[in-house]
Formats: C-alpha cells, sequence, structure tokens
C-alpha cells in the first residue's frame, strides 16, 4: 500500500489537469498513489490517463452527474489505502518537493494531523494565494495572506486554523473519524467546515511553507461567479450554527449577524444582492437539519471553549480591512522596488 493517496476531484478539467498530473510525475517522493474523481465530466479529461501517465499509479472513478467536490473528495478517501491523503485541486501544480515536505513536517511534527500548503498565484508567483486558512468568532474564514506580496509573508511554519483543500493534507485516520467533508455543503467553505471539526476533535493543523503549490482557483466555476456567492453565504452560515459550541456562539452570535447584514449590503450595492439573499433563505431552510448536525459535533467534542477561542480570530474589523491591508502592502513594496 502506498504510504499517501493523493485524490483529485476533476469535472470538465481538461485545460488544467494534465499540468497537474504533470506535476505530480516529477514529484521526488514517488510513493503515492493518485485517485481521481470525475463529477460527471463532458470534456473527456480522464480518458487514457494510464497511457499518457504510466508512471503514476492511478484509481480512476467516472461518477454520472456533479456529485460536488466535498462528496467527491469522500469517495475518494474511502477509496485511499494510503496513511495519509493528500487532496489536490486539478487546477493546483506542486512543485517537486511538495509531497515530500508534507511528509517530513507530518512524521517530524506529530502534535498535528493536517497541514496546509503554501500557495502562489499560478499567474502572478510573486503573490501568495494563500498560507492556511483563517477562521473569526463572527464565522468568516479566509485565506491568510492571500493577495500579499510572496518574497515578504508566509515564510515561517506556524500553527493555523485549517487547511485549503486545494492543497491539503490529512491524517486519513483523523479525516475518517469525524466524517470527511459535510456533503451538503457541496463546494465552498466545506474544507474550513472540516478544519473546525478536526479543531473539536482536539486535532491540530500546521502551514507547511517548503510544501508550495502553484493555483489558478476556480478554474472552471470562476471565483465570482453566482455559484461561488451562493454556496459561500450559505455555508459560512452553516458552518459556524453547527460547529460553534453554546459557550461562544450567543457571545459570537451579534457579530455573526452584523458579518451578514455588511456583506448583504455590499453585495447589493454591487448587483450580487439577490444571490447572497438567497443563500441566507437556503441556510434558514437547512437549519433543521444544521441543528441536528449540531447536537452530534458539540456532545463528541474534546476540547474546551478556551482552546477554540485561542485559534480564532477576534478583531472586530479584521474581516473588513483585508482587502485595504492587501493594498496598503502592495503599495508599499512597489514604491520601495
Amino acid at each position: 500500500m502506498p504510504k499517501i493517496s493523493v485524490i483529485i476531484s476533476t469535472w470538465n478539467s481538461g485545460k488544467v489537469l494534465p499540468q497537474c498530473l504533470g506535476s505530480l510525475a516529477k514529484q521526488t517522493f514517488k510513493d503515492f498513489e493518485v485517485i481521481i474523481i470525475d463529477n460527471g465530466s463532458s470534456d473527456n479529461s480522464i480518458e487514457d490517463l494510464h497511457k499518457k501517465w504510466p508512471a503514476i499509479e492511478f484509481q480512476i472513478r467516472k461518477l454520472d452527474k456533479n456529485t460536488g467536490f466535498a462528496a467527491a473528495n469522500n469517495l475518494g478517501a474511502q477509496l485511499a489505502t494510503g496513511e495519509w491523503l493528500a487532496l489536490l485541486n486539478s487546477d493546483a501544480f506542486p512543485d517537486p518537493t511538495w509531497l515530500e515536505n508534507l511528509l517530513l513536517a507530518a512524521e517530524y511534527e506529530i502534535k498535528f494531523s493536517f497541514f496546509a500548503s503554501r500557495q502562489l498565484q499560478a499567474g502572478a508567483p510573486h503573490l501568495l494565494d494563500g498560507a492556511g486558512d483563517a477562521y473569526h468568532i463572527s464565522g468568516l474564514a479566509w485565506r491568510n495572506y492571500s493577495g500579499f506580496p510572496a518574497a515578504q509573508f508566509g515564510l515561517e511554519s506556524v500553527e493555523v486554523f485549517s487547511a485549503c483543500g486545494a492543497a491539503a493534507f490529512y491524517s486519513r485516520q483523523a479525516f475518517l473519524q469525524v466524517g470527511g467533508f459535510d456533503e451538503s455543503f457541496f463546494s465552498y467553505l466545506e474544507d474550513v467546515d472540516l478544519g473546525f471539526r478536526l479543531r473539536l476533535q482536539g486535532f491540530r493543523c500546521l502551514y507547511v511553507p517548503k510544501a508550495v503549490v502553484h493555483h489558478i482557483g476556480s478554474a472552471t466555476l470562476g471565483v465570482r461567479s453566482e455559484f461561488a456567492y451562493y454556496h459561500w453565504q450559505r455555508n459560512f452560515i452553516w458552518s459556524f450554527i453547527q460547529n460553534m459550541p453554546s459557550g461562544l456562539l450567543w457571545k459570537a452570535l451579534p457579530v455573526h449577524l452584523m458579518a451578514n447584514i455588511i456583506y448583504q449590503l455590499y453585495y447589493t450595492f454591487r448587483g450580487r444582492g439577490s444571490i447572497l439573499l438567497k443563500g441566507k433563505w437556503d441556510a434558514l431552510r437547512g437549519l433543521p437539519s444544521a441543528l441536528r448536525k449540531r447536537r452530534a459535533i458539540q456532545q463528541s467534542r474534546k476540547i474546551s471553549d478556551s482552546e477554540l477561542l485561542h485559534s480564532l480570530e477576534r478583531g472586530f474589523l479584521q474581516p473588513y480591512l483585508l482587502g485595504y491591508h492587501i493594498r496598503k502592502i502592495n503599495q508599499a513594496t512597489h514604491m520601495s522596488n
């Protein structure tokens, strides 16, 4: 059995999948399998992969329809035989030492059970795409240092809240123990939600700056598509309701409601108000199911409120000033150059 199972969920990914697989074929660590779950693609992107990439050990499962990122990766985890799961988006292209450095971190930093990669923007590698995920007390989440100069930020290995699913590394045992991704999320924030549940069970996440991938981001759906806005808005509410412990939930509820109002007003003025409202409405419609999940999650949690609070971002205006800080940092960098 291989040490690592690399799971790639695809949907009409023919334009990017060859580069992704080409990057995997060049890995310095060779003891891995690649599991491809195709979500009903119509572009023949997974045809003849065994012939095109004979050096890669493949498992390929083609589904009849698009079941979503969450369900596809859960199926991949069930099929996997490796001790570690390396999730990789089809539009993420790892450096040759990506797997080697993730495994070194996992074997050396044994108090951590899942790991985040250093993501560079594929079209602008001088800028970061992310350095692990942050989670705010309001329920908002973001990728650390996304848009910041790569030469100055994300250079140190630090604990982070969770790992971006575009290039994440999980203990398969821990992943399965918490039930994997919540398949009702379909796509967007399912990785943050998984990270939250892992944390509640006492598992911790480490950012590994030497594990580098170049990430396009939403290559098939579009980063600013209505699909993305809808699922982001709906899932951000569900994750907050399901995972935030009662002792913190009632204290954080006012800032959660404020975040909903602020983003609704912001995107309404930009012509996206109706799709955010639909996301909120469907989040409310799904509240009975979310509350049932909440009971199970909270009954099994193993860390205290104070331990969780230590891992959360709590700056009152912090989520709303991210764009401002990115602009200031890049202006300063441009002037210094």
